[in-house]
């Protein structure tokens, strides 16, 4: 069955930096562009970074400058790699499989949890 797992989150003085990690199975990782997506406590979630089908790498605002989105194709995993980190970063990080033309998310990982104080 198709699973998304993250890992990587914790905790870190601002302006420090984190890794996260999304390791993807049990579909075909080609056929589908990866993002990840932010929850800040009494906000909406929200998209901050998608890797699409032709390498492309699309940031929020936010994020933009400081975050960066890879994907490791042999590994089936794609990374996001969180520098220059501010106390509003702070939130669960969830790595979510989405078609690229219907931009329908298919599937969803559990999060994980990132503080920075």
């Amino acid at each position: 069955h198709v699973q998304l797992v993250e890992s990587g989150g914790g905790a870190v003085e601002a302006g420090g930096s984190l890794t996260l990690s999304c390791v993807q199975s049990g579909y075909t990782t080609d056929s589908y562009c990866m993002s990840w997506y932010r929850q800040v406590p009494g906000q909406e979630r929200e998209e901050i970074a998608v890797y699409e089908a032709d390498g492309t790498r699309t940031y929020s605002n936010p994020v933009k400058g400081r975050f960066t989105i890879t994907h490791d194709k042999p590994q089936d995993t794609t990374y996001l790699q969180m520098n220059m980190l501010r106390p509003e970063d702070s939130g669960v990080y969830t790595c979510a499989a989405k078609g690229c033309w219907t931009r329908s998310v298919y599937w969803w990982g559990r999060g994980t949890q990132v503080t920075v104080s």
